[in-house]
């Protein structure tokens, strides 16, 4: 758009804290060789793999195979929905990341699993990895805080529209059509744009090559999870595209529920610009500003969401795999307590779900929500 900064034009200025990562850095560092462990996958890790995957695809072969009441049906595509989501939060979302293994090939082939949840893995790592985790909150950049406008409002420096009155009432909802969008048209959009930013050839990757990879990779999906349903299960064809639809809707709300509460809440701050593109903070210290964790002590929460009720340390090591954000937690709070920077955790889940729905009523109600400082 006219007038908004291009990605090699933003730049965070390092500021009169700068030295918290240099030596929360060296801590993590000192916890890894002191304990004499990988920073990536454990057992635990391949285990929750594989449980993650069967949970995907072990309903999805009994929809295909099974002769059942239309009620059995719905309740494994519920299942598989959940499935769904708990690989790309547990599985994929380490694997491109670069943090599941040691090995790029080993990374690289995980993370492709993403063609089995209808996306497409190098817009998710540009999305992601190099626009989210480095701009986080920061308008024009950050694409987590960029939802269509005429829906939603996720920043204090977006217009505010009359609709957005309402949206911490459905704003919900939206988050369930997320993946739906993914697949039918999301990548596509991306694809050009990140072209245009020149971002799509930092995955290694020819323009026509990249659009090539997506639409082999939705045939692909279709194909096994929209075609075979329709060919093989012995559902009514009406149960089975319910039970398709109602496996995106399930999939796309548990991830919407998961990340926002993460970013889009009151303690929050939204970093700026100037005229220049330099930001007036530390990169570490704003993502301690723009990032909240919740339910850490919910053992078995954690173990489903991959890790990710740890953003803080997600945001802060995003190459360390998430078996790890538990221990390191201890490290990364205590270290932010000694330099006076916030370590924002909500007790429980439903807390941060609370918080996020009232940033969400501020925003929507509030040209300026109160968290901006």
């Amino acid at each position: 758009m006219k007038g908004e900064k291009t990605f090699s034009s933003i730049h965070f200025v390092k500021g009169n804290k700068a030295d918290f990562y240099k030596v929360l850095r060296q801590r993590v560092n000192e916890y890894f060789k002191k304990e004499k462990i990988s920073r990536h996958a454990n057992g635990n890790m391949v285990f929750k793999t594989i449980c993650m995957l069967s949970l995907y695809l072990a309903p999805f072969i009994l929809i295909l195979t099974l002769d059942l009441n239309a009620w059995w049906y719905i309740l494994l595509w519920t299942i598989t929905g959940v499935g769904m989501a708990g690989v790309g939060l547990s599985v994929m979302h380490d694997a491109n990341h670069g943090a599941y293994s040691k090995s790029p090939l080993v990374n690289d082939i995980i993370g492709k699993v993403l063609v089995l949840l209808g996306g497409n893995d190098a817009n998710w790592r540009i999305q992601h990895n190099v626009l989210h985790h480095t701009y986080t909150n920061v308008n024009n950049m950050d694409e987590d805080i960029a939802p269509p406008p005429f829906i939603l409002r996720f920043s204090p420096h977006t217009k505010r529209l009359k609709i957005h009155r309402f949206q911490h009432v459905y704003a919900y909802f939206f988050y369930g059509l997320m993946t739906m969008m993914w697949f039918v048209s999301k990548d596509y959009s991306q694809a050009k744009r990140y072209h245009e930013m020149d971002l799509v050839k930092t995955q290694g990757l020819t323009i026509r090559k990249h659009v090539f990879n997506i639409i082999l990779s939705k045939l692909i999906y279709a194909f096994v999870f929209l075609a075979l349903p329709f060919w093989l299960s012995p559902a009514s064809w009406y149960i089975t595209l319910l039970g398709f639809l109602l496996m995106q809707f399930i999939c796309g709300f548990i991830l919407g529920i998961i990340f926002q509460p993460a970013h889009v809440v009151p303690t929050s701050t939204y970093p700026l610009p100037d005229a220049t593109g330099d930001i007036e903070a530390d990169w570490a210290v704003s993502q301690m500003y723009n990032t909240a964790n919740f339910a850490q002590k919910a053992k078995l929460f954690s173990w489903y969401v991959g890790g990710l009720n740890y953003q803080v340390e997600h945001h802060l090591f995003p190459n360390i795999c998430h078996v790890h954000y538990s221990k390191l937690s201890k490290i990364v709070k205590a270290t932010a307590e000694e330099f006076e920077i916030p370590y924002h955790s909500y007790k429980t889940f439903i807390g941060a779900l609370k918080e996020h729905t009232k940033m969400l009523y501020d925003l929507g109600n509030k040209d300026i929500a109160p968290a901006i400082h």
